[in-house]
């Protein structure tokens, strides 16, 4: 049998609609196996394929193709189960869509479970020894960091508590924007963790810190696993399309802008000795002046800014990309913060192994502030920030001109020149989608359903 085709649309020159795992623009009449172009079948592809039609076809002359041919089983949305599929098909699938919605939201419950958690134990860790046996909240250039991260957890775990009270796709954001707070602050404990195997002694408050970025990491891995997204908006990453890729190379180029700046030295500090009348500059802080362990931290953070950043340059909705790339931000920020605090507190002679008497002797005066680099890393975090409010403002889905836009999903009810269409497979459904069908099968214009299958002759 011929492979078959559904044209949605079709205008004075050219026809659209849905081949066999791939939406298409055929010259009308033309052969089933001769289109002029082909996308793959997922929203952005249908996208590209109706910006396309839209160009080399007039605007005025499109029209939908709404005449079923008989026999055609069109069967492009989900059937509604429960009290009005009564027939043998819906009664089966019932069951299991019920089930995978009670597993989704047991997983909700438990990732807003673990965050919960997570956020409790990071203030609990803030009080006990930390490393060197100094804690948290004895450092107030460390201790403003922490308390940013678990403000960010505890976003996370309000974003996901609303999708818990109610359906929707809260949990989806709160879940991407913690992701992307996990992923750089692996790097900063993992360093942290390094400077106990260079004798610094490891406090119970790094140990409940450690716990608490795991709980909530996990909590935000199983938030989004219970929310991916639906065939009519997925959530993952996808191809850019030409007049966005400009700007998503300068997100990226900012981003290992961002890294590279992270690695060098970002404190100064002069000493001016009065007897000599000389002065001397130090800094310190680079990254890679460290043991081994905590070089390796430090890589890490940097790996997850490029990562994070290319993610959110490539992820459909965009606006679900800048809340990957604001979660990243926000430790890149907290880590801003404590250099411009640290610099702000007093250098003691101590730090350099100058003792009080010979620092008196010579009189030895010590200011401190920030190196060029770390100016340089701040604009950098700030071009971050700029590109995460373009991507969140960023529009779902283009507007062609003189139509009011692509429909979403394709409406087809022809099969034209090339044959019968093939039906959808019913699958899991999202539980926050209303939409639906009759129990016939028949599309009621509302969609197809996140889990469905296409399936044709």
């Amino acid at each position: 049998m011929p492979e078959k085709a559904v044209i949605s649309h079709r205008g004075e020159k050219y026809e659209i609609g849905r081949g066999k795992r791939f939406y298409g623009i055929w010259v009308v009449g033309a052969p089933y196996d001769a289109p002029v172009d082909r996308w793959p079948e997922n929203r952005d592809g249908w996208q590209q394929a109706w910006a396309r039609f839209a160009t080399i076809e007039e605007p005025g002359n499109i029209k939908a193709v709404t005449r079923e041919r008989k026999g055609l089983p069109l069967k492009l949305g989900r059937r509604k189960t429960g009290d009005n599929a009564d027939n043998a098909d819906g009664g089966a699938t019932a069951a299991p869509v019920a089930g995978r919605r009670s597993r989704r939201g047991t997983a909700l419950l438990v990732g807003e479970g673990l965050l919960v958690l997570g956020v409790v134990l990071g203030l609990v860790g803030l009080f006990p020894a930390y490393v060197g046996g100094q804690s948290l909240l004895s450092q107030w250039d460390q201790v403003v960091p922490h308390l940013l991260y678990v403000i960010g957890w505890a976003l996370t775990a309000a974003l996901v508590a609303l999708s818990v009270a109610r359906p929707s796709n809260a949990a989806r954001f709160g879940a991407l924007f913690g992701l992307g707070l996990g992923a750089v602050t692996f790097g900063l404990f993992f360093a942290d963790l390094g400077e106990v195997t260079s004798g610094a002694s490891l406090g119970l408050g790094l140990v409940v810190s450690l716990i608490s970025w795991a709980a909530c990491t996990a909590g935000s891995a199983l938030a989004f696993a219970a929310n991916p997204g639906s065939v009519e908006q997925p959530s993952r990453p996808a191809r850019p399309g030409p007049g966005h890729a400009g700007a998503l190379a300068l997100l990226v180029l900012a981003a290992i802008g961002t890294a590279a700046a992270f690695a060098p030295s970002w404190d100064r500090y002069v000493l001016a000795f009065a007897s000599q009348g000389t002065a001397q500059t130090i800094t310190a802080g680079n990254a890679f002046d460290n043991p081994g362990v905590v070089i390796a931290g430090n890589v890490a953070v940097m790996v997850a800014i490029i990562a994070v950043a290319a993610l959110a340059a490539l992820w459909r909705p965009a606006r679900q990309g800048a809340l990957l790339l604001a979660g990243a931000i926000v430790p890149l920020a907290a880590e801003a913060v404590s250099a411009l605090i640290q610099a702000g507190q007093p250098a003691t002679p101590g730090m350099f192994g100058i003792s009080s008497a010979q620092a008196s002797a010579a009189g030895l005066t010590i200011s401190s502030g920030l190196t060029g680099i770390f100016w340089v890393y701040l604009v950098f975090v700030i071009s971050l920030l700029v590109s995460c409010a373009w991507l969140f403002t960023e529009p779902g889905h283009q507007v062609m001109p003189g139509i009011p836009g692509s429909p979403w999903p394709p409406a087809g009810g022809d099969e034209g020149t090339r044959g019968a269409a093939g039906t959808v497979v019913s699958g899991d459904a999202d539980s926050d989608a209303g939409e639906g069908t009759d129990s016939d099968g028949t599309d009621s214009g509302a969609g197809t359903g996140d889990g469905e299958q296409s399936a044709y002759a």
